[in-house]
């Protein structure tokens, strides 16, 4: 087996891929390799859509083989320790690999075990749910079609996630099916949020709220589910600004889980305090190993975490470790753009853009901020297709 390459990439999900299809596409391309287990790979902004039950989820799944660009060696292992003063990865199985140019593209650590209850009621499929797992993913529409009375709780954690809107959508989405069902008046829905506010741009924010008060759904900002009683179906949440816990009893509990950079990063001298990898902003290059970037879920940047971010982080990684491999300095820059396609129900959709700045940096020329089917239809329909066929083989 070999055992180093000019440029290693750990992580072959959307960042990964994304990455070495660019590198591969290449006059003349590095050699490299992509260290990732997983035989499948999966376009999760779709499971908000299956969890309202709009798509069956083998939608969203495809083998990770048909993705791997050429040439690129596939390793198929986990990431066990970095040691970047060594130019070295240790995998689990013991195996050492050696780098000139590391990117790491981890993605995110969804901490299922730091709500007590959730795991248990999740496995007792007796109300709880979440989208934020393929194997969980349609028990979402399971319970929001059989719900016919009572009170539907969605959750956010106040840790950072990856599609902040996501928590939300499910919640609109639900509302949605209710009234069309003819159930919504026998039906209470609750939000609880860890957060401060329902969006962080007021533009889309504004908006939002108007959603939230048309449909009649309550919220609650600052309140983090801190444990779940499956046997009572009752959630218990903490006041973040008072200490102050409060029960509520649920029929439907959608949950957010809170989440974390991988451990593996936490634990690697490439994390900063926060365990994300500490980057740059702007250039993506790691501010203490200049042969190392990151970009994906698992950098430590101050935007959101989404698909259409990596999509503007890749081609900057890409040009200014190429830059940096011929000697000159990283140039490309990241402004922080991401994009949230919030869904406020079948057919209508907010499709946020922005930067680090929050400002609103719109692709269409009207007001994004408001409600559009066209909007729902680009998120159901063309997006998909744009990742499977256009950004993971490092063509857009």
């Amino acid at each position: 087996m070999r055992t180093h390459y000019p440029v290693l990439i750990a992580g072959g999900g959307t960042a990964g891929i994304t990455v070495a299809a660019r590198l591969a596409s290449q006059p003349t391309p590095p050699e490299m390799a992509i260290i990732e287990p997983s035989t499948k790979h999966y376009y999760q902004p779709l499971w908000t859509l299956v969890g309202a039950g709009v798509f069956p989820k083998e939608d969203s799944v495809r083998d990770e083989a048909d993705f791997i660009p050429h040439g690129v060696d596939w390793i198929q292992d986990y990431v066990a320790a970095f040691d970047p003063d060594n130019n070295r990865v240790v995998l689990r199985s013991g195996t050492a690999l050696t780098y000139d140019y590391l990117v790491v593209a981890l993605g995110i650590q969804v901490d299922w075990d730091k709500i007590p209850g959730l795991q248990e009621a999740l496995a007792m499929r007796n109300g709880v749910c979440s989208n934020y797992a393929y194997e969980t993913v349609d028990r979402t529409w399971e319970n929001i079609r059989t719900l016919k009375r009572g009170v539907a709780v969605f959750t956010q954690p106040s840790t950072t996630i990856k599609c902040g809107g996501a928590p939300q959508k499910i919640a609109y989405l639900a509302d949605d099916h209710f009234r069309r069902a003819g159930v919504r008046d026998q039906i209470t829905i609750k939000f609880f949020s860890g957060q401060a506010s329902i969006f962080s741009v007021e533009k889309y924010a504004n908006t939002l709220r108007q959603v939230c008060q048309r449909k009649g759904i309550e919220t609650y900002f600052r309140h983090e589910l801190t444990a779940i009683d499956p046997y009572r179906k009752e959630a218990v949440f903490k006041n973040l600004d008072t200490g102050e816990e409060t029960v509520v009893h649920y029929d439907m509990l959608h949950a957010t889980p809170p989440m974390s950079a991988p451990d593996v990063i936490k634990q690697s001298k490439l994390a900063a305090e926060s365990g994300w990898v500490e980057v740059d902003h702007y250039t993506l290059q790691h501010v203490r190993y200049p042969n190392v970037f990151a970009l994906g879920d698992c950098a430590g940047l101050p935007t959101s975490k989404t698909g259409a971010a990596i999509r503007k982080q890749a081609p900057v990684v890409v040009e200014n470790l190429l830059a940096v491999r011929n000697g000159n300095l990283p140039t490309a820059r990241y402004d922080g753009y991401t994009s949230c396609p919030l869904v406020t129900g079948y057919g209508s959709l907010v499709l946020a853009e922005f930067d680090y700045t929050h400002t609103p940096k719109e692709t269409f020329p009207f007001d994004q901020s408001r409600e559009r089917y066209s909007m729902y239809a680009l998120k159901a329909y063309g997006l998909p297709a744009m990742y499977w066929n256009g950004m993971l083989r490092g063509r857009i």
